[in-house]
């Protein structure tokens, strides 16, 4: 063995000649505090659409971890790379392989004649590459690294298949409430259109006011339709990610009923240990610096040590009763002496993969704040504006009342009964709308903050 290093003692040295290369210098800044909400620091679970309360949101979401076509090619992905894991460390270890062979020739014996010689031979043969400069290290590292970097993403896709069946979820309730309310209107206008109608007929009120009455009745009839095609492609969008055939949707609670969550943000720096898509970026790197470390120890020289023992006989029965014994043992020392340059450049390869392993990570991390920077700005504004609609829709019901009794008294004429009644539709669907939004605000911040995910120990 000292001999063989003294042999590779040169080698070593002339493959030092390239310098390290050193990773990128740091530009991600890690902000100090949240600035759309206090840095209210509350366990978001992982379960966290049950926070919601609606058992049938519960269940959509674990039928669609369970059956989403993407989580399942993501579940495969990882076995694939855990495979590589254990392809990549078994070259850290002897080989090991067993080998027999019969052949028959014909030769020329001593006296010109010909021979036919029989022969069987059988062979263990050893194998071992002695890991000095940490190169299969460094390789079965890498592959490590890209399995936990696979792992991550397997987290970070289940958590967009949970949050978007949330989402979609709460958009289809809220639609259901759109359109329970379009029918409910579309019944009133249907009386104050029979009512004008029968106005006009008996004389007491103008062509106009009844004309005005059919177009009111029209234009709410058109939402109707609208919705109900909304709904069906909502539905069909859920069936999608749930992996099932197109079809209807079970509902549980209405829109109304359902719980606002109050998921508390914590602070900046502890969103880099919460979401796996940042985890999985993380990881990448390491995976990319032991790369680049296995690449840079392809220029030092490789000893390989080899063994076989071994018999051979005329017929398996003279090999397996009294055979000739054959064993061998060797050793080798392969070193790049040259190769126009090959191996560097595949060194500089995975230099440039590191650094933008690195710059992605930076970026994943940027992003992750601007998204739960947007998901808090989206709760607070989304509040505010449902509290300024809730009071328009009061004051619009008001109106509605007043201007019905001033004209059931012949105070005022039907087309203003008629604005009345379009405004008050109008305030009511603006609320639902924005409950609906404001829900799904909050989906927007659990998913923000990861979603009660947790590193692999």
């Amino acid at each position: 063995m000292r001999k063989l290093v003294c042999l590779a003692a040169p080698l070593l040295l002339a493959a030092c000649s390239m310098a390290p290369q050193p990773a990128p210098a740091p530009t991600l800044q890690v902000p100090a505090a949240w600035r759309s909400a206090p840095a209210a620091n509350t366990a978001v679970a992982r379960d966290w659409w049950k926070a919601f309360g609606d058992p049938q949101l519960d269940a959509l979401v674990r039928r669609a971890l369970d059956a989403n076509g993407d989580l399942r090619i993501a579940r495969s992905r990882l076995q694939e790379y855990q495979a590589r894991v254990r392809v990549a460390s078994s070259a850290e270890v002897p080989s090991l392989n067993l080998s027999i062979g019969p052949s028959r020739a014909r030769a020329i014996g001593p006296l010109g004649q010909p021979v036919e010689v029989t022969s069987v031979t059988g062979a263990v043969q050893a194998a071992y590459e002695l890991d000095l400069f940490g190169r299969l290290a460094s390789t079965t590292a890498a592959a490590r690294f890209e399995a936990l970097s696979q792992e991550a993403a397997l987290d970070a896709a289940a958590l967009a298949v949970a949050a978007n069946t949330a989402s979609g979820y709460l958009n289809l309730l809220g639609l259901d409430a759109q359109l329970a309310l379009a029918r409910e209107t579309l019944a009133s206008r249907e009386r104050s259109f029979a009512l004008a109608r029968h106005q006009f007929e008996v004389g007491y009120s103008s062509r106009l006011e009844m004309s005005q009455a059919e177009a009111e009745l029209r234009a709410t009839a058109a939402v109707v339709p609208q919705l109900e095609r909304a709904i069906a492609q909502q539905e069909q969008a859920l069936n999608l990610l749930l992996g099932s055939s197109p079809g209807p949707v079970a509902r549980g609670l209405p829109l109304l009923d359902l719980r606002m969550p109050t998921p508390g943000p914590g602070l900046p720096s502890e969103l880099l240990r919460r979401r796996p898509d940042i985890a999985q970026a993380e990881r990448a790197v390491a995976a990319a610096d032991a790369s680049l470390a296995a690449a840079r120890d392809q220029l030092l020289p490789s000893i390989r040590l080899t063994a076989s023992l071994g018999a051979q006989g005329h017929s398996l029965g003279n090999l397996l009763q009294s055979p000739t014994e054959l064993w061998s043992l060797g050793g080798s020392i392969l070193a790049p002496l040259f190769d126009a340059g090959r191996l560097r450049a595949q060194a500089e390869i995975a230099g440039t993969v590191r650094d933008r392993a690195v710059f992605t990570y930076e970026n994943v991390v940027r992003g992750a704040f601007a998204e739960t920077e947007n998901a808090l700005a989206g709760i607070d504004g989304l509040r505010r504006q449902l509290a300024e609609a809730e009071a328009r829709r009061t004051a619009a019901n008001e109106v509605l009342r007043v201007a019905h009794n001033r004209y059931a008294n012949g105070y005022a004429s039907y087309l203003e009964e008629l604005d009345a009644q379009r405004n008050a539709f109008s305030a009511e669907n603006t609320v639902l709308q924005l409950r609906a939004s404001l829900l799904a605000a909050h989906v927007d911040l659990y998913r923000a903050l990861g979603g009660g995910w947790t590193p692999t120990p």
